[in-house]
Order: structure tokens, then C-alpha cells, then sequence
């Protein structure tokens, strides 16, 4: 017996040493990003890995000019940024955690097509659709930071309901019945009720729904009118100086403004991600 619990600690400590390492593998690309941030761009082309030092240091110059970079200011990216995060986020919750309720509880052929419909989506490669997507867009004027939102609610459905259907079967169904007698409606219910009920999976998807939000590239590029709109990934990309001469310091440094927030959520709420994603995914 003490022969066994030797051998599972062994393996434990070897497990854990194993993937300790293997975090810090992860890691290296940030912590690569970070260093050149401070470096001269001479010095980032030479060893784009060695530590700065007396003469590759640049100091925070790098983040002055990631601001200042361009006729477009660096802070308007990042406004245009965190208003179709908050805004795209709070609609894929709100919109689908009624559409999920619904789902669950009505369970007719039609809300199973819909569901079956909403899974479909999230193996649909979005390349098949850009194009589509981008005239559709224009056409109907969602090419701006306050429309945007709607596309966005298009394309986050699919795991949202999901992880929320595979919830809402969790709850007790007496829950809901007793706040009816007491004279609720199915709003009140929704709200007052069933969607306090899903704060574990509200949390962790809105956790993986604004870091695909704030780090999506394409979906902005191809939709946003460029000359008034960028987000920070479009910032970045746009970090250019004549001929194509592109000054690495700056944009290591703004990449590395756009990642902290994102960093930040992350250690905050990663607690909750797998209560989540165990809650919605294995009911149902």
C-alpha cells in the first residue's frame, strides 16, 4: 500500500514538474514580445531573443511611439476595441442565454433543429462566408463599431447556446415552476431566476467570448471602414513606415499594450472557465 502511494506521489511530482514546464513553454512567446518591447529595432533584428542590454535597451520610447505612431491615435483603437468587446460579449450572453432557455425548456422539433443548427454553425470554416459576409454587411450598414456587434452575436451563438443548453438541463425544473405559482411571468423568471442560476457559465463564456473578440483580426478588417474605424489588431497591422519598413520596437510594444488587458481577465476569472465548461458540457 505505502508502495503505491510512493509511486502515484512520484508520478504526481514528475506530472506536475512536466507541465510546469511545459506553461512556462507557452509563455516564452510573451515574454519574448515583452523583452523586444524595450529593445532598439537594430538590436531586435540582430538577436531577436537576447535580453536588452546598455545598448539595446531603449527604454520606454518604444511605447511613445506605438502611441504616437501615424495619423491615427493609438487610444482610439483601443476605444473602438473595448466598445465592440463590451457591446458583442453583453449581446451574446444576454441574446443566448434566452435562446438556450428556450431550447431546453420548449424541446420541441423545432427548438432541437435550431440547436442542431447553432452547432452547425461552429464548424462552418469562416473563409466560406467572408466574402458574403462583407457585402451582406455593407449593404445593411454593419460596417461601423456600433453595429458590428449584431456580426458578432451571428458568430458566437454557436458555443454560447452550447454551453448553455447543457446548463439550463441542469436546473431543477421545480425551481421555475414554484417562482410561476408565485405569480412570475417568463420574463421575471428568466431574469430573476434561471439567469442568476447561470452566472459559472455566463463567466466562462464570456471569458473565451471577449478574448476571440478583442484579438479577432479579420472579421473587423473586412467589414470596418478602415479610414474612419481600426481595433487594436488593425493598429498593429498598420504599424508601417515608407516602403514597407516596419519598426519592430513600436509594434512589440503595442502588441504588448493589447495583450496585458486580455492577461489581466484572464487571471481574474480563470477560476470559473472550467467550473463552467464542466457545468454546461457534460449535462444533457
Amino acid at each position: 500500500m505505502k508502495n503505491r502511494i510512493k509511486k502515484r506521489s512520484v508520478g504526481s511530482t514528475l506530472l506536475t514538474c512536466f507541465f510546469a514546464a511545459l506553461s512556462l513553454l507557452w509563455l516564452f512567446p510573451v515574454f519574448s514580445v515583452l523583452i523586444n518591447s524595450f529593445k532598439t529595432n537594430a538590436a531586435i533584428n540582430l538577436d531577436a531573443f537576447a535580453l536588452p542590454n546598455g545598448e539595446s535597451f531603449a527604454g520606454f520610447s518604444n511605447y511613445l511611439k506605438g502611441f504616437t505612431f501615424g495619423n491615427y491615435p493609438f487610444l482610439k483603437s483601443v476605444a473602438y476595441s473595448t466598445l465592440i468587446t463590451v457591446a458583442s460579449v453583453g449581446l451574446i450572453l444576454l441574446c443566448c442565454a434566452m435562446t438556450a432557455w428556450y431550447i431546453a425548456r420548449v424541446a420541441d422539433k423545432f427548438s432541437k433543429f435550431f440547436y442542431y443548427l447553432c452547432l452547425f454553425s461552429m464548424i462552418v470554416p469562416f473563409q466560406m462566408v467572408m466574402f458574403t459576409l462583407s457585402f451582406t454587411a455593407h449593404k445593411l450598414s454593419l460596417n461601423t463599431p456600433y453595429t458590428i456587434p449584431v456580426i458578432y452575436v451571428g458568430f458566437g451563438a454557436g458555443l454560447a447556446i452550447f454551453m448553455f443548453v447543457g446548463f439550463v438541463k441542469g436546473i431543477p425544473k421545480g425551481i421555475e415552476e414554484a417562482a410561476v405559482i408565485d405569480g412570475c411571468g417568463p420574463v421575471r423568471v428568466f431574469f430573476h431566476v434561471v439567469l442568476p442560476m447561470l452566472k459559472p457559465s455566463l463567466i466562462s463564456v464570456g471569458i473565451l467570448e471577449v478574448m476571440w473578440v478583442w484579438n479577432d483580426y479579420l472579421l473587423p478588417y473586412l467589414v470596418l471602414d478602415r479610414t474612419k474605424y481600426m481595433t487594436i489588431p488593425i493598429h498593429v497591422q498598420y504599424l508601417k513606415g515608407s516602403y514597407g519598413t516596419v519598426d519592430m520596437g513600436a509594434t512589440m510594444a503595442v502588441i504588448m499594450l493589447s495583450i496585458i488587458p486580455i492577461i489581466v481577465v484572464y487571471m481574474f476569472c480563470q477560476k470559473h472557465i472550467i467550473k463552467g465548461v464542466a457545468a454546461g458540457a457534460v449535462k444533457g
